[in-house]
Formats: C-alpha cells, sequence, structure tokens
C-alpha cells in the first residue's frame, strides 16, 4: 500500500477536479501518486524508504502527516500537468516547489524529521582477508 491514495489527494484538491483531469481514469492519479512517491524517495535515500512509505503489499511503519503533505503536494503537481481544470495552478505549482525545498533540506541534513529512521548501514559486508595495497613513487637523488 503506498503511502497516500487517490482519496487521501481529496485534502489538497477536490474530487471533481480529480475527475475532470482524469477523465474518470483512476489510473492517471495512480501514477501521478508512484511518481509523486519515486520523486520524494530520490531526496530522501539516506532514510530508511520501507518504513517510511511502506511497500506494495505492507502499510508504512511510520506515520508521519508531514511526509504524506508534501507526497500529496507533489502528486497533485503531477496530476495538474495533465490538465489546469479550473484551480489556481500558481498556488500548486508554489506548493510543489516548496515540497521540493523542505526535501533538498531534509536531503542536505539542514532539517531533521523527528521520529524518521535511517537507513541500517550496519549489515554492509566488509571485503575478505586482510591484505593492504600499498606503494608509492620510487625515491628520487637529487645533488646540488
Amino acid at each position: 500500500m503506498p503511502i497516500i491514495s487517490q482519496a487521501d489527494l481529496a485534502t489538497n484538491i477536490y474530487a471533481e477536479i480529480i475527475t475532470e483531469i482524469t477523465r474518470a481514469d483512476g489510473t492517471i492519479a495512480d501514477r501521478a501518486i508512484n511518481a509523486a512517491i519515486s520523486e520524494a524517495k530520490m531526496y530522501l535515500a539516506r532514510y530508511d524508504l520501507v518504513q517510511l512509505f511502506g511497500t506494495d503489499s505492507a502499510e508504512p511503519v511510520i506515520q508521519d502527516e508531514y511526509l504524506e503533505s508534501l507526497v500529496k503536494d507533489l502528486a497533485c503537481w503531477h496530476l495538474l500537468r495533465l490538465s489546469n481544470a479550473g484551480v489556481d495552478f500558481a498556488a500548486y505549482r508554489t506548493a510543489y516547489q516548496d515540497a521540493i525545498g523542505t526535501l533538498k533540506s531534509i536531503m542536505a541534513g539542514q532539517a531533521q524529521p523527528a521520529g524518521w529512521p535511517y537507513l541500517d548501514t550496519t549489515t554492509e559486508t566488509v571485503p575478505e582477508g586482510d591484505a593492504i595495497n600499498w606503494n608509492s613513487n620510487p625515491k628520487r637523488n637529487n645533488f646540488y
């Protein structure tokens, strides 16, 4: 189950506008949601994405309203790029840019979301063996 669904978009954009833009084709809205989730994941790679976003078969472990709000803003923008059905295009563009700016701040470490788990990197394997490769340039003999 993704972090948001088509029904969740109703907090950001009216359902009748979604229906008008997609012409009652739910797959278009699903593609916009999947694009928004993929875009958000690009910026949040150092966090445990399975716990934050869930999988196709499992719900997310961490329920963060702010992350859902950011993904909704991204999804609305991806949906509105298809057609401007009587909405304030500039307001949604600004919300999209603000969401991307927030994700960039989180990615750069300037913002630390509370409760978001970092990716567990302790399971990475160390190369086998104890050999060390060491080299240097040959010694120079200069005489003056």
